[in-house]
């Protein structure tokens, strides 16, 4: 693990300051594209399925970088993150991956939030490295199987999409094929429900082994996570807490966005104290007012 005090030949550019191509890292041995902007203790943003950090998190970001330094990282297989489209990946991937960029950037203990495929890693994660979680949020994810893999397959089938949707499926292309080759949306699809299929099931051992305060979000209205899921993910958690957003699905970086941001607000405030103390090296430790 790398000392986070020391320097980092890294100079990401900042969001919103320029147009140029999103920088990239070396972790866990591919190159990373990632986003960095704002000041104050590292918050890490995980984005959801074909999604990328820019693109999911646009909405909230503006609320979060008065307080936070926010990194946002792209996925394998999204955006500009490296990826053989000719293959699958799994969640241990992502996970591995997750490890690799914090090492890299020098961060020893950050706030995690993560959505939906990104709830699952940094659920996954805070499991298996939970010194090293403040806070962790996780949005629109529950550890069950189903109905995620039953609407998923629904809802991710490329040809579906290109059907029924295809303002959805311009962007896929827009989003991923220049980094990943023509038709790679398509095959990233595949290798997201290939993964929920045969994703491990995080055990109520394992979920009792994240120990940092966590806010678990669901919209009352999420085919993906019912609140019955939501909210026995809440209870194995130590300090697990539920937020329920009202006439919300899936989306829940779009829908009613004041309410989460509120909600984001009050939670890491309620948990600063603690979170100062998870910090533990004094050149990361909180610094918000």
């Amino acid at each position: 693990m790398p000392d986070a005090r020391r320097s980092v030949s890294i100079r990401p550019r900042i969001a919103g300051l320029a147009s140029a191509p999103m920088p990239t890292i070396e972790a866990n041995g591919r190159a990373t594209a990632y986003e960095v902007d704002g000041a104050g203790p590292p918050l890490v943003l995980l984005h959801g399925a074909t999604g990328s950090g820019p693109a999911h998190f646009a909405s909230l970001l503006p609320t979060l970088v008065d307080g936070f330094l926010c990194y946002l990282p792209d996925a394998r297989g999204h955006g500009g993150t490296a990826w053989d489209a000719g293959e699958s990946w799994t969640t241990a991937d992502l996970v591995a991956d997750l490890d690799g960029f914090v090492d890299t950037i020098g961060l020893s203990t950050f706030h995690l939030l993560g959505y939906s495929l990104g709830g699952m890693t940094a659920l996954h994660y805070a499991a298996r490295f939970p010194d090293r979680i403040r806070t962790l949020v996780a949005i629109s994810i529950a550890p069950e199987r189903e109905p995620r893999l039953s609407v998923g397959r629904v809802l991710m089938d490329p040809d579906r999409i290109e059907r029924d949707e295809p303002d959805w499926a311009a962007r896929l292309v827009a989003r991923h094929d220049p980094s990943h080759g023509p038709g790679s949306w398509r095959r990233l699809l595949d290798a997201i429900v290939a993964d929920i299929a045969e994703q491990p099931l995080l055990t109520a051992g394992e979920l009792r082994q994240i120990d940092a305060p966590t806010l678990v979000v669901a919209g009352d209205r999420d085919p993906f996570v019912p609140i019955p899921e939501a909210a026995g993910l809440a209870r194995q958690i130590l300090d697990g807490r539920l937020l329920v957003l009202p006439d919300v699905g899936h989306d829940s970086l779009v829908e009613h966005v004041p309410i989460l941001a509120a909600a984001l607000a009050d939670f890491y405030r309620s948990t600063e104290v603690v979170a100062r103390a998870r910090a533990r090296d004094t050149s990361t430790m909180e610094v918000r007012s």
